[in-house]
């Protein structure tokens, strides 16, 4: 398979700084950073007090700073929030022009490993080490492909639980860390195995039905909700007591559910 390199204009940088940059990002993301070593990509969410997924990010020691990788149009946001925490905490935080890059399947010199999965390639930030015609589309098309959600696409601020969005099993979730914004609640979700949702990807024939559309039941049960997607493959918000061996529909058209390689909950 060739090599697709991509610039992804949906996403942007943010760069914390500062001496206490660490601690600072310690007690707040779902991620371990006090053991994140230069040149290591991690991805990690910002929650709410109440465990829901406010931000998904991916955190880079960058020299004497971290740089945050986070949707485009929520980084003013975060900036925002980050700074309601900032308190005391001797950090900087502002926008990074840097620009943000994907490669894949495979990762070459130059290319920061997807801390998710070893399929999704790598990212680079600023210039990309290698050129490619590739668009983001393509990205996205192979993201869809491997069934892996788009947060940004998928989860609606202050609604969806992290684990809901399958962080858990994406690498974005250390439940050995100290504390972090929200933890009582996934701790506890993860604990007690109370997952009724997940994210899974669904397949169809032709366009993608509308996102939110019902995922129905042949009793005409809700099963779920169609998240983002393309033509015969999207994302989808799913009960997983009533899709087991279920005929499912949405929009009166057959979807069926597909679990990806990755997929195991053990909940």
């Amino acid at each position: 398979m060739d090599i697709g390199v991509a610039p992804l204009s949906s996403r942007a940088l943010v760069r914390v700084s500062g001496p206490d940059w660490r601690l600072f990002l310690q007690g707040l993301l779902t991620q371990d950073v006090e053991t994140l070593a230069p040149g290591e990509l991690r991805f990690a969410a910002l929650l709410t007090p109440q465990g829901k997924l406010l931000f998904d990010l991916f955190v880079l020691q960058d020299g004497e700073s971290a740089l945050l990788d986070v949707a485009a149009d929520r980084r003013e946001a975060l900036i925002q929030r980050l700074s309601m925490y900032r308190l005391r905490a001797k950090v900087e935080i502002a926008a990074d022009d840097g620009g943000v890059w994907a490669a894949w399947p495979d990762v070459s010199r130059g290319w920061l490993a997807d801390p998710r999965l070893t399929v999704l390639g790598g990212r680079a930030y600023g210039a990309a080490p290698c050129a490619g015609s590739a668009t983001e589309a393509d990205y996205q098309a192979w993201r869809l492909s491997l069934g892996v959600p788009d947060p940004a696409a998928d989860c609606q601020p202050d609604r969806t639980y992290p684990i809901e969005a399958d962080f858990d099993l994406l690498n974005a979730i250390d439940f050995h860390k100290g504390c972090f914004v929200g933890q009582e609640t996934t701790s506890r979700m993860k604990r007690r195995g109370q997952i009724k949702t997940r994210t899974l990807p669904i397949v169809f024939d032709g366009p993608a039905p509308a996102f939110g559309a019902e995922v129905l039941t042949a009793d005409e049960l809700r099963a779920g909700e169609v998240l983002s997607g393309g033509d015969g493959r999207a994302m989808a918000l799913l009960r997983l007591d009533r899709i087991e061996g279920a005929e499912l529909s949405v929009e009166s058209r057959p979807v069926r559910v597909e679990r990806p390689a990755w997929f195991d909950p053990q909940d």
